[in-house]
């Protein structure tokens, strides 16, 4: 009876500082939903231009791009606890700074200070856990974890919105510090005080290369529609990056000691989790981007309104990411993630059907149904691709799993966007001359003209909605599609439980 007892001490021994690490890993993604809403605030009190302030959110996307991939060389030189107990410590401080930011250029330098410990945060979460939960019991730690990293960005924009609404916007940045100094006091007594059994040398030119890369390329991204996608500046940045991602490839073949070991790619399960995650991903930080805008601009809800209409779905996370954790553990990754992909793409379809008078009800309904087929894919995608790895690559899989996570929301955002922009424009050209050559004719255009000023404004605006809509169909139809696409490819991924030795993965830090 004791010995069954203590192993079962043992067994859920990992659920303790799996709770500790769900911490950080929220905060940090949390941060990157919750500020965007404030935005159109800070710009105002800030008293900056529109186009200087999409650099709070740019230059912390860029930092990130810089920061994630030389964390698992942090992890191996300085022990991961110590790296996590450090970050969360660095991450409260940097938040602390920019809530007490008295101007844009202070708060764009916090911002980016905030993104170095932001951006290791998720790598040292994740590969901790690897060292702590048994591999068989992978799935339900992932459903657990999944909660900081999915759930984080839906609950973003109703936080912030209120906090921005009825609060201070200063507040979205002053509530890390006590969440910060909670998590690192139970960190310090839940995690042991590693030391580190390597000293890697740092692989400087690997660095700069794959620095340089995510950065030109994340830029090029974000600013495109702005400086043209046809500018020296924007060609420049693709070229330059695409050559810089390609020479890392080289320089990582060669080294002794990899910044992220690229041997994690020879192993097929691995590749096609990191290609799904992209698709998940994407599809995921697209809604989260574009739905809000359009609840916004299009029905002119308040930003508190527009995050509400996001809790079922978030809601339905909470609920279904633990239960896909254990279903994950019993059937493998296969048929969850198949059929989260095809609910996904059923209700991205729903939603390239709205229309500007679309009832809240049935967004909610389509956004709960879509997030259905979230909950069930994402934490199989995750699992099943650095559990396929051997124990000494754990740490490189998940490093790779959070740059493609932190690149594929930033790529989503800044694609869809500059998609967006790109056929508004048109569409509205093409609408417009197709009013002018059809005034005579269209019942609609005659009763303005007749009305005279106000009814032509009113007709102006109709046609910009019914037009900003379309463009927001546009993405859903999309995102709906890129599901399809990744239907394909979870039907070569691994079908039944995990082959286990019934330990836990470890990996020398």
């Amino acid at each position: 009876m004791s010995i069954a007892m203590s192993e079962r001490k043992a067994e859920q021994g990992w659920l303790l500082p799996l709770s500790v690490l769900i911490v950080g890993a929220f905060m940090s993604v949390l941060d990157t939903s919750i500020v965007n809403v404030a935005v159109p605030k800070i710009q105002i009190e800030l008293s900056a231009a529109p186009d200087d302030v999409e650099w709070i959110v740019t230059g912390f996307t860029l930092a990130l791009g810089i920061v994630v991939p030389v964390s698992g060389w942090l992890g191996a030189r300085l022990g991961m606890s110590r790296l996590y107990i450090l970050s969360m410590l660095g991450f409260a401080l940097a938040s602390a700074l920019c809530g007490m930011a008295w101007n844009l250029e202070s708060m764009i330098i916090f911002r980016v200070l905030q993104a170095i410990p932001g951006g290791i945060l998720p790598v040292v979460s994740m590969t901790m856990m690897y060292q702590v939960v048994p591999l068989e019991k992978i799935g339900a730690a992932m459903g657990i974890y999944g909660l900081g990293v999915v759930v984080a960005p839906a609950v973003g924009p109703v936080l912030g919105g209120y906090l921005v609404e009825y609060v201070d916007w200063r507040l979205i940045f002053f509530i890390n510090v006590p969440i910060g100094l909670l998590g690192t006091l139970a960190a310090l007594a839940v995690f042991p005080r590693d030391r580190p059994t390597s000293w890697p040398r740092f692989d400087l030119w690997g660095f700069v290369t794959i620095a340089y890369g995510l950065a030109a390329l994340l830029l090029a991204l974000s600013e495109g529609q702005d400086w043209g996608w046809d500018g020296f500046r924007i060609r420049g940045l693709i070229v330059s990056g695409v050559l810089s991602l390609a020479l890392y490839v080289v320089i990582e073949l060669e080294v002794d000691n990899p910044l992220i070991d690229l041997r994690i790619f020879k192993v097929w399960a691995y590749t096609n989790s990191i290609l799904l995650l992209g698709i998940a991903v994407t599809g995921l930080f697209a809604v989260l981007y574009f739905l809000p805008q359009f609840l916004q601009v299009v029905q002119g809800m308040q930003a508190l309104d527009a995050g509400l209409v996001l809790v079922p779905s978030a809601a339905v996370l909470v609920v279904l990411m633990p239960i896909a954790g254990r279903i994950y553990d019993r059937f493998g990754p296969r048929w969850p993630v198949v059929i989260g992909l095809s609910i996904m793409a059923y209700g991205s379809f729903l939603m390239a059907g709205m229309t500007p008078d679309t009832p809240r009800a049935d967004l909610e309904i389509w956004t709960f149904i879509r997030n259905v087929g979230v909950g069930l894919a994402m934490m199989p995608i995750f699992a099943s691709g650095v559990s396929s790895l051997p124990a000494a690559l754990t740490g490189a899989g998940s490093g790779m799993n959070n740059v493609m996570q932190r690149v594929a929301s930033s790529v989503a955002v800044a694609v869809f966007s500059s998609l967006s922009s790109s056929a508004a424009a048109q569409l509205m050209n093409d609408r417009g001359s197709l009013f002018a050559s059809g005034a005579q004719s269209l019942p609609a255009v005659a009763d303005a003209r007749e009305q005279g000023a106000p009814g032509l404004l009113g007709l102006y605006q109709t046609l910009n909605l019914n037009v900003l809509t379309e463009t927001y169909n546009n993405g859903f139809y999309i995102v709906g599609l890129l599901c399809v696409a990744g239907i394909a490819l979870a039907l070569t991924m691994r079908s039944g439980p995990a082959k286990t030795t019934g330990g836990p993965v470890h990996v020398e830090v």
